[in-house]
């Protein structure tokens, strides 16, 4: 099973890179973040070629998630329950013998925001989630961009960007909490050398070729999986392609 996930950054903006990455790497399951379209335009017709099921949660201009898979995604819940804000930031479904979870954690905007506050609380309720809902016995993917750098190698300039909401010790431990309910980061089992992200802003100049970015995009695994996962690697082709998103696309293959 290939499985990737993708920070389109407006999917209706990233048509062409999309089409084109499915077509070369077909995937068995693509995980969306900000798809930035709200349900009624999502453009599944314009996707239909592609010949993926598809299942999208999305709001106005901002957030949004969606799952491709070549099997049919059942048990599909899009909402995380204790997220009354109504944002689309959660998709979850079972396609074929795994469990897919799909998020676009909140980006935090300022540490003493309440945006950061959302943020950890966002943390919080999805650990609750995964406790009450699930066990880590269960062959469960959670992917998406988490917005967080876990360690220092996964940014460009650490001693610089300290503090930022994306790599500061609040978000570090809370998403450590969740990954030790019972989550493998499978990219950094497979490479743990420095110099690979998955973000490189477009604000930063020529900062794709000088590799200024960060690792925000993440598959985790439950064991059972990650003890399967023949490997997980960064594709920096597409950031470099003709409208690219300001992300790449993560993948994995798993033996299953």
């Amino acid at each position: 099973m290939r499985i990737a996930t993708f920070n389109a950054n407006s999917i209706r903006s990233r048509f062409n890179v999309l089409v084109k990455w499915l077509d070369i790497h077909q995937p068995d399951i693509l995980a969306i973040q900000e798809t930035k379209v709200q349900d009624i335009d999502f453009p599944i017709s314009d996707f239909a070629k592609t010949g993926y099921e598809i299942i999208f949660r999305g709001q106005k201009k901002y957030n949004g998630v969606a799952i491709f898979s070549k099997d049919k995604p059942t048990e599909v819940i899009s909402t995380l329950p204790q997220d009354t804000t109504n944002q689309a930031r959660f998709l979850k479904a079972r396609i074929g013998n795994v469990i897919l979870i799909n998020t676009y954690i909140p980006q935090g905007a300022a540490i003493d925001s309440d945006k950061f506050q959302y943020k950890l609380n966002w943390y919080r309720w999805l650990q609750d989630y995964l406790k009450t809902h699930h066990s880590p016995d269960e062959p469960i993917l959670w992917v998406g961009d988490l917005n967080v750098a876990k360690e220092a190698i996964d940014v460009h300039n650490p001693k610089r960007l300290w503090g930022h909401v994306c790599f500061c010790e609040p978000v570090q431990k809370a998403f450590q909490e969740i990954i030790e309910w019972g989550f493998v980061d499978v990219f950094r089992r497979k490479h743990p050398e420095p110099g690979q992200y998955t973000f490189w802003d477009y604000r930063a100049p020529d900062g794709l070729r000088r590799n200024v970015g960060w690792r925000l995009d993440y598959i985790m695994m439950t064991h059972q999986l990650a003890d399967k996962c023949i490997d997980c690697w960064i594709d920096r082709e597409p950031r470099g392609w003709d409208k690219p998103s300001d992300h790449t696309f993560l993948t994995a293959d798993i033996k299953l």
